[in-house]
């Protein structure tokens, strides 16, 4: 098994946190991982991405043009990846702030309001673990019992206590991702 993700947003988002949770999950699964960021200058508020890569097989190179999944949090970033998409990969977007939702008929394509479920958790910064529970339910290629291990190893010592509230924002995600049909340009129940 390999999967190859790029996630993509503004920073402050946790793009670059997301990536490193699911590439600390990977080690924690004994698989191959791969953690590539970029970033512009500004950071919070400038666009970031990241490139991770999950295998059971060692990894040649963590540069990647085509992906089995994109994790897309802004409307930049679903312009510039939505085609990056491999034929029958998957696309997950939060749909705040998208005023283009994807149009490709050729792969799935998956809704998750991460922004408006954590805001509804009180805590708007964790709107990424929910979306980052949406993939999981999507693409389970990883155990929960893993991902936990790889939140405590990417979260510094003094925010250890919010391992908890990152765990039911994962729950949540999982429990609240959608199918989204192009062609009616709303998800589906």
């Amino acid at each position: 098994m390999t999967e190859e993700i790029i996630i993509a947003g503004f920073g402050g988002q946790g793009v670059l946190s997301m990536g490193k949770i699911l590439a600390y999950s990977g080690i924690m699964q004994d698989q191959e991982v791969s953690w590539m960021p970029s970033y512009g200058p500004e950071m919070r508020g400038g666009t970031a991405n990241v490139t991770v890569i999950i295998s059971d097989d060692r990894i040649s190179s963590p540069y990647l043009k085509v992906y089995d999944t994109a994790i897309i949090l802004n409307q930049q970033s679903m312009d510039k990846f939505e085609e990056t998409v491999k034929p029958g990969g998957i696309l997950i977007y939060d749909p705040n702030g998208i005023t283009h939702h994807p149009t490709r008929t050729d792969i799935k394509i998956y809704q998750i309001e991460g922004n408006k479920l954590a805001n509804e958790m009180g805590n708007r910064k964790i709107s990424n673990m929910v979306i980052l529970g949406g993939y999981l339910k999507v693409k389970p290629i990883m155990k929960l019992d893993n991902v936990i291990e790889g939140l405590k190893k990417s979260l510094p010592e003094r925010y250890q206590h919010l391992i908890p509230l990152n765990k039911d924002a994962i729950t949540t995600g999982m429990n609240n991702v959608t199918l989204f049909k192009v062609s009616e340009k709303a998800p589906l129940s």
